[in-house]
């Protein structure tokens, strides 16, 4: 294999310029136990100069140019992630579009910005709107839904802001997609939150992602990352291996997470009223992951994947490590101001952590009817065992097996429909 394979396919960064500060405090939110990273003033990974937990203009800059040219393909797509990526003044993202007007040196350079929504302004969603930029809003569905959990520092409801931000962003044009969470709060009514994307947000595409966070009790709630919860997340065991710690004393589901029979018939659901009404229309990326499955083709989530590693994250202060849910010391891959993106990224810790996903398969999933479309989903949930007694099953495996054999049929169908050269709308008229 030439050395320069991995190159000709796209790679991923999230940057976190804000780190993981957010102005809310969603009681679900994996990310707000990472804020021992901007406890102090300076990393020592980094050099220092990183005054408050962000980004600084030096690393932005060293950032943008080692990204482009590291790409081998015709699209660079920078993505702002958080905590709350708006944390950052707008000046800083105009800085970045300068930085990438420059070493671009005339390439397609394309943004998405994954943010809660409460920070937008007018002026926000003219530079969102003038620069092109995809903006991913965070909402769980109606207003129950989702201020069940998605809370502000100060404990209040968030819904109306939130929702207030989706118009601003349709009275300027700005294109955004949604991005809900599937919880407790909302797993029970999928049509009613379906219906309320499709019928009332009239939103083109969602992004569905189920919570399942395993936690244990702490003695000092001071110390839990929700804002003094009594829990604390299950930290994924080193030295490297994805997979999170099969059981613990006192170990268990967080209080806020979906079952997997909840999960299936969530996905079941909202999939009979999709595959009846919705195909080319509405956008799910559950639904599209498992037709790009069927089809034999990679599909655009990681967590359906064979392998996983392809998309990285970058700390404010330079740190890369290999997961978004995998931001613990284990993982750290290196800091961008000591290695080259290249080294850290295609090195051998990161290549060992793609390849695991798929070489820690137990062989009950190896040999099921549905590999093709799940991949075992995210190692991190792989928590349970099979009913041979071997470890690394997923937790949700139930409710995924529940759904692939529902929407079977017409998965065939619209794979049929595609190799023919006919839209997968079809589907449609046919059942």
């Amino acid at each position: 294999m030439s050395t320069a394979y991995p190159f000709a396919r796209p790679l991923y960064v999230m940057a976190k310029a804000a780190g993981p500060r957010c102005n809310l405090r969603c009681k679900y939110c994996y990310y707000l136990e990472k804020q021992h990273l901007v406890n102090s003033k300076k990393s020592p990974s980094s050099g220092g100069g990183l005054e408050g937990g962000y980004m600084s203009d030096e690393l932005l800059e060293a950032y943008v140019r080692d990204y482009i040219q590291l790409q081998q393909v015709p699209e660079v797509l920078f993505t702002w992630h958080g905590g709350e990526p708006m944390l950052r003044p707008l000046s800083f993202y105009k800085q970045a579009v300068r930085y990438q007007q420059y070493y671009g040196r005339g390439r397609q350079i394309s943004n998405c910005i994954q943010t809660n929504g409460t920070l937008l302004t007018s002026e926000w969603c003219q530079f969102l709107h003038d620069e092109g930029w995809l903006v991913g809003i965070s909402i769980d569905g109606t207003q129950q839904m989702h201020d069940a959990y998605r809370l502000d520092a100060k404990g209040e409801e968030t819904w109306q802001r939130v929702m207030n931000a989706i118009q601003m962003l349709q009275d300027y044009h700005v294109e955004w997609n949604a991005m809900a969470t599937v919880n407790h709060a909302n797993v029970g009514q999928p049509l009613e939150f379906y219906k309320f994307f499709r019928d009332e947000l009239h939103c083109q595409f969602l992004q569905l992602s189920p919570i399942v966070e395993r936690v244990r009790p702490t003695p000092d709630p001071s110390r839990g990352g929700r804002g003094g919860a009594e829990y604390s997340l299950v930290v994924p065991p080193g030295p490297f291996s994805p997979l999170p710690p099969r059981e613990g004393s006192g170990v268990g589901l967080a209080p806020f997470s979906v079952k997997p029979d909840e999960w299936g018939r969530f996905l079941c659901t909202i999939f009979d009223e999709w595959v009846k009404h919705d195909v080319g229309e509405t956008f799910v990326n559950v639904f599209d992951a498992t037709l790009a499955g069927w089809m034999g083709v990679t599909p655009g989530i990681c967590v359906y994947a064979e392998e996983c590693g392809h998309a990285v994250v970058m700390e404010h202060n330079g740190d890369i490590y290999s997961c978004d849910h995998f931001v613990f010391p284990q993982y750290r891959l290196g800091n961008i101001r000591q290695q080259g993106l290249p080294q850290i990224i295609y090195g051998e810790k990161q290549t060992a952590f793609s390849r695991l996903k798929k070489e820690s398969l137990p062989r009950q999933c190896r040999q099921c009817e549905w590999l093709k479309a799940c991949h075992g989903e995210c190692p991190r949930l792989r928590f349970l065992h099979t009913a041979d007694g071997e470890p690394g099953l997923n937790y949700l495996c139930a409710g995924y097996r529940m759904y692939f054999q529902h929407v079977a049929p017409y998965m065939d169908f619209m794979r049929n429909e595609l190799l023919a050269g006919r839209p997968a709308y079809g589907v449609m008229r046919a059942f």
